[in-house]
């Protein structure tokens, strides 16, 4: 599949442009075939196609902003962060030497930060006498007070990779994001993580345009164990996109294992909802089965059995990932836009989502 170039005027500052572009994002997506992924030259080609789209939508966006059509200009960036992920997800180590993605994106997340109505605040709080930064972007519809979400990253998956995927995710959504980056924020060894994200968490709370009783947590990589630790021990969080403590779990009978040198003769399905069932997260949970929480499908529907048996409220998502030998490429698109799907059936009045839902 070629990827087509989309026009300028596409950006017509009413989140339609950015809506078709992610459309024929998720579609390229989907077509992909692993007999493409590993032709080298067919690789490149898509990466430097999407590069170029995302650096036309940037370009475009510059011009706006200078016409003072800043609502235009704040949309092409939002496009152009999205191609700029395109990018990324497709590349493997060399495929972008040479071009700095991440200064690529902070230029355009400085743009939003000072030249469209605080449409980004980086904002700094002290957390057990320690500074630590964060981005808050306020819920696009005026309508206060509004969920907020928590977003956490860990060190495998970049901040800046979130940041450029949640941002365009999040347009025309009544939803507050509050963006951590969790590998980079010092503080004591004595503490953990989770004192880290309640300290967040009360700063959220004082907002007046954030809704203090939906507030929810989201995280990546080790970020999702983090949410689940925050989520089971603070019963201000609201729902939680996280591992529902798989990981810690597994990582548990692992240790166990290398050290009685014994392997544990009940099913692997039963040790785990032996371990977890005493550490159930109260609120409604969401696991995304993959890289974005290193859980296996399995492990994560034996842990959703768990919980409806215990009348509990756990639902699965299986993102389409293609693997080839280099590594494997995700519909980023499709699992966003299904987890702000999720947030806003447990937050707000959307439709009932299915239990188990494979994209």
């Amino acid at each position: 599949m070629e990827v087509e170039h989309w026009s300028r005027g596409s950006c017509d500052g009413a989140g339609r442009g950015l809506a078709r572009l992610r459309d024929r994002a998720s579609d390229f997506f989907e077509s992909m075939s692993v007999a493409e992924l590993v032709r080298e030259v067919r690789r490149h080609l898509w990466v430097s196609d999407w590069l170029r789209i995302a650096n036309e939508y940037r370009m475009f966006a510059e011009t706006a902003r200078a016409d003072g059509l800043l609502e235009i200009a704040r949309e092409a960036y939002l496009c152009s962060l999205t191609a700029f992920e395109v990018s990324r997800s497709l590349a493997c180590r060399g495929d972008l030497a040479g071009i700095d993605l991440a200064a690529k994106i902070d230029s355009i997340t400085s743009r939003f930060e000072k030249e469209f109505g605080g449409a980004i605040e980086r904002v700094k709080i002290d957390c057990h006498d320690q500074g630590t930064t964060g981005f808050f972007l306020a819920a696009s519809r005026h309508v206060p007070p509004a969920p907020a979400v928590i977003c956490i990253g860990d060190e495998e998956i970049s901040f800046d990779s979130m940041l450029s995927r949640l941002l365009p995710a999040s347009l025309r959504r009544n939803v507050s994001l509050l963006l951590i980056d969790a590998s980079n924020s010092r503080i004591p060894r004595t503490f953990k993580p989770e004192h880290l994200l309640q300290c967040w968490l009360d700063y959220l709370e004082a907002r007046p345009e954030v809704d203090p009783r939906r507030i929810a947590i989201y995280g990546e990589g080790a970020g999702a164990s983090h949410a689940s630790r925050l989520a089971r021990s603070d019963r201000r969080i609201a729902a939680a996109v996280c591992d529902g403590g798989l990981l810690t779990s597994v990582m548990r009978r692992a240790s166990v294992r290398w050290l009685t040198g014994f392997a544990e003769a009940s099913h692997e399905g039963t040790a785990t909802s032996s371990l977890l069932s005493s550490r159930r997260i109260p609120c409604p949970l969401l696991v995304v089965v993959g890289s974005r929480s290193m859980v296996l499908e399995q492990d994560a529907l034996e842990l959703q059995a768990g919980y409806r048996q215990a009348g509990a409220d756990c639902s699965i998502v299986v993102p389409n990932r293609i693997p080839y030998p280099l590594g494997e490429v995700e519909n980023f698109v499709a699992v966003d836009d299904f987890i702000f799907e999720w947030f806003d059936s447990k937050l707000g009045t959307a439709r009932r989502l299915d239990p188990v839902v494979y994209l």
